[in-house]
């Protein structure tokens, strides 16, 4: 993913691609990316057709494999803790959060909210893999242009463990488990090189540069590393609107030629950007796809899904509809799942004692400050007057194209001072939620927290309105528009009972700027601006879509 060298504008105007010919289906692979087992039992069409984007959440900067029946992915998650998440499916079509690469953003203090702030920093472009030699998963990305982590579990619900430190920074990396277990990584910006990593992945062996991108071509980065049928393809995207692809027949290290896959090709989210960056995977049935996403802010980035076809001389095609990356096309013939994928809404009423994958903390919480056990206690660990410099913030991705969270909250045990609610969080915030200021209690919605280009606070938040609290325990409802192509409004509500909302104050307009590259999000908060010791208790949250 770029940084603030984006030489193309993420809103332009979409073309239909030219020159991407039908090809013919690539045979089936013995070495594929992920060793991948042999389809088991028979195979099934899940649907007669799908639907891009086949997940509507900001999933970004996708790595995809697959192991046995089973097709994982991994996604950028910048600034928010655990890290890395990694999506599971049966089909490529319908994903579940299953765990996370990186279980704590330690990489600094800035992670912790601590003298520093990590916003637009942490987990960017990374790499997911599978060693069938010892059953292991690894996840792979360089953090802060400094070094390089690599995380390994035997399985992605974890628990996930740091292998190794490697002080190459591996740009937008992608990782390449090959047919004899070596383990090699391609990464780079416009350069771009392989690297060879001992044998137990912990050290650098050898890297070299392989390929410099043509000026006609500009920036090339976001690697994915392949060995299909004996030959070596590293993925590259052009920011952010185009494809290509790199194939040597001499070995991993080249020399490579290069191919244009797709430019400015229409994309199928209407108002969103063209398909990039991403990864290619093969079905049990050797079949292939790619899992891409389109930039739709204010949502975020979200996977597009479209199959794959292969020319004589081994060059992907992506396969168009009227000349477009396809609304729908024909379901991936795949075995029968052996259960029914978790669905990325509905209710949590935080049972049990640990958080569910789908949520994620704004930077590392203070753990002493929180808690789950049949309800989400959040006790205030910040005294601020910025939401942004607040520990202890959680926060869930907005399903599209609307949704709506609410939330139960009950705020008897909150101190003068404190600041409790559900925010639309992204560099322009608002949210509602309870005040309590001399023993009383006001439900208020709050606009105008701002940030500045360089992830600084530009405005604290100022009063939109305000009703007084119905009691103890209170319904907050946060409505998101998310369609692409423009900003778009979110609104605010209550409720006494949960059942009949009041709307509090006017819409929210949210930006749809992509340089915050992270989309909004719901987030729950509790924060003092005197003195610690406050808490709220989070009863129930449901995400729900019209």
């Amino acid at each position: 993913m770029s940084w603030s060298r984006q030489p193309f504008p993420r809103r332009r105007a979409l073309a239909a691609a030219t020159g991407l010919a039908t090809g013919a289906v690539l045979p089936s692979t013995g070495a594929s990316r992920a060793a991948a087992a042999p389809a088991q039992g028979a195979a099934r069409a899940a649907a007669d057709v799908y639907t891009n984007p086949v997940i509507w959440q900001d999933f970004a900067d996708i790595d995809v494999i697959r192991v046995g029946n089973t097709y994982y992915a991994s996604a950028s998650t910048m600034h928010y803790s655990p890290g890395a998440p990694v999506l599971r499916s049966y089909d490529l079509v319908h994903w579940e959060i299953a765990g996370h690469s990186v279980p704590v953003l330690d990489f600094g203090a800035k992670y912790d909210l601590n003298g520093g702030r990590g916003y637009v920093r942490g987990i960017w472009a990374s790499s997911l893999a599978y060693r069938p030699s010892n059953g292991t998963f690894y996840w792979l990305g360089q953090i802060d242009f400094a070094r390089t982590y690599i995380y390994t579990a035997t399985a992605v619900e974890g628990p996930w463990n740091r292998l190794t430190t490697i002080s190459t920074p591996y740009y937008d990396a992608g990782l390449l488990v090959d047919s004899d277990d070596t383990l090699y990584v391609a990464y780079g910006n416009t350069t771009i090189s392989v690297a060879q990593l001992s044998p137990d992945g912990r050290t650098q062996v050898r890297t070299q540069q392989v390929f410099t991108t043509p000026s006609s071509v500009g920036i090339l980065e976001g690697s994915r590393f392949y060995k299909i049928n004996g030959q070596y393809y590293i993925f590259l995207t052009r920011p952010a609107n185009g494809q290509y692809i790199l194939k040597s027949s001499g070995g991993p290290f080249g020399p490579y030629t290069m191919r244009q896959v797709l430019l400015d090709l229409r994309g199928p989210v209407p108002g969103g950007g063209v398909p990039h960056q991403g990864g290619l995977v093969q079905t049990q049935n050797g079949a292939w796809y790619y899992l891409a996403f389109v930039d739709a802010y204010p949502g975020g980035r979200v996977p597009a899904l479209a199959p794959v076809t292969w020319t004589g001389d081994g060059w992907p095609v992506v396969q168009l509809v009227n000349g477009a990356w396809g609304t729908t096309y024909p379901s991936p013939v795949v075995p029968p799942p052996p259960r029914q994928v978790t669905p990325m809404i509905g209710v949590d009423t935080f049972d049990g004692t640990a958080l569910k994958p789908r949520w994620e903390w704004n930077h590392n919480p203070d753990n002493t400050k929180w808690s789950v056990d049949n309800g989400l206690t959040l006790r205030t660990a910040t005294v601020t007057d910025d939401l942004y410099w607040a520990r202890n913030t959680l926060t869930h991705r907005i399903q599209g194209p609307t949704s709506t969270a609410t939330v139960e909250l009950d705020s008897v045990a909150m101190r003068d001072g404190d600041r409790a609610g559900l925010a639309l969080l992204r560099d322009s915030s608002a949210w509602i939620g309870v005040k309590r200021e001399g023993g009383a209690t006001r439900v208020v919605t709050v606009g105008g927290l701002t940030m500045d280009s360089g992830w600084n606070t530009t405005g604290t938040g100022y009063e939109l309105a305000s009703a007084a609290a119905p009691g103890g325990r209170v319904w907050l409802r946060a409505s998101a528009d998310i369609r692409a192509g423009a900003a778009r409004q979110g609104t605010f509500s209550y409720s006494a009972d949960g059942v009949t909302f009041t709307r509090l104050g006017p819409a929210f307009s949210m930006g749809n700027d992509w340089r915050f590259f992270m989309g909004y999000r719901f987030a729950l908060f509790n924060h003092a601006t005197r003195a610690l010791g406050g808490s709220v208790r989070v009863t129930r949250f449901e995400l729900s879509t019209p």
